[in-house]
C-alpha cells in the first residue's frame, strides 16, 4: 500500500525485549489489518545486546547494559527510509509496542512528538522521571495493561533498579502533557481481547481530551503479560489510531 500515490498511513511496531518484529506481528497479527485498510506495515528489529537479546532503548527498559544505542535517530531513519519508497501521510505516523516495545512507542512520543500522532503501549510504560519528557506538541495515547501482569507490573516497579509508573500515572502524565482535563471516566463498552480470559475482560477509560487528541487506559482484568490476544485488538487498535491524525 502507499504505492499508489495517496498519502497512506504508516503502522511500526516495536516487539518486546528478547524478540524480533516478526514473532511480535504473530503476536499482534496487526499486518493483515493493516493490508486490508490500505495501511503501510514496518516491524522493524532492535539491537542485540551481548546476550544477543534484541533491545530498544527506552527508559527503566530494556537497555539493561548502557550500550550506546540512539533508538529514537533509528526509528526516525526508518520513517525517513520508508518515506523515500511510499507516500506516507506525515500527519498519520504512528507506533504500536509490546512490553520494551511499548517503553519505546512512549519514547518515541515523547521524543518525536513532531511526527508521531499517536501510539498504543501494551504493558510499556512512561519515562523514570517525567522531566524526560517533554514532547513539542501533543501525542494521542493508549496504555494497554493487565492487572495480573507479572513481568511489568501495573501498579509500577523497577527493573533491575530503574523504576518505571503505573499503568494510571502514565496516561495521567500524557493527560497533562496533552492538555486534557477531570478524571479517568469510561469511554465505551468493554473489549473481548484476550482468548484467555471469560467475557469482555478489558475496560477503557479516558480523560476529556480538546478536540482531535485522547489519552486512554485500556485494563485488561486479569490480564497477564503476555495476553491471548483475538482479532478485536487490531481493528480497536488501528481504529484508535486511524481516528487520530496530526491536525
Amino acid at each position: 500500500s502507499g504505492y499508489d500515490g495517496s498519502p497512506t498511513p504508516l503502522v511500526i511496531l516495536l516487539h518486546g525485549y528478547g524478540a524480533t518484529g516478526a514473532l511480535q506481528d504473530v503476536l499482534f497479527d496487526l499486518e493483515p489489518a493493516t493490508d486490508a485498510l490500505g495501511m503501510i506495515f514496518a516491524a522493524p528489529d532492535g539491537t542485540p545486546d551481548a546476550q544477543g537479546r534484541r533491545f530498544w532503548n527506552a527508559y527503566a527498559c530494556c537497555n539493561f547494559l548502557d550500550e550506546a544505542v540512539d533508538d529514537v535517530a533509528y526509528l526516525n531513519g526508518l520513517i525517513d527510509e520508508i518515506s523515500a519508497t511510499a507516500n506516507v501521510d506525515p500527519k498519520r505516523i504512528y507506533f504500536v509496542g509490546h512490553s520494551n516495545g511499548g517503553f519505546m512507542s512512549h519514547r518515541m512520543a515523547c521524543d518525536a512528538a513532531d511526527r508521531v500522532a499517536a501510539i498504543v503501549s501494551l504493558a510499556g510504560a512512561f519515562a523514570t522521571d517525567p522531566a524526560e519528557c517533554a514532547p513539542s506538541e501533543p501525542v494521542s495515547v493508549v496504555q494497554i495493561h493487565g492487572t495480573d501482569d507479572d513481568t511489568i507490573f501495573y501498579a509500577g516497579g523497577d527493573l533491575f533498579g530503574r523504576a518505571y509508573p503505573s499503568a494510571a500515572t502514565t496516561v495521567a502524565e500524557w493527560s497533562e502533557r496533552d492538555g486534557c482535563t477531570g478524571s479517568l471516566a469510561e469511554v465505551g463498552a468493554p473489549l473481548d481481547i484476550d482468548f484467555g480470559l471469560d467475557g469482555a475482560e478489558t475496560r477503557r477509560e479516558g480523560y476529556g481530551c480538546p478536540a482531535g487528541l485522547d489519552v486512554q487506559l485500556w485494563t485488561i482484568e486479569g490480564g497477564g503479560h503476555i495476553p491471548q490476544i483475538v482479532a478485536p485488538f487490531a481493528d480497536e487498535v488501528l481504529g484508535f489510531l486511524l481516528a487520530h491524525p496530526k491536525p
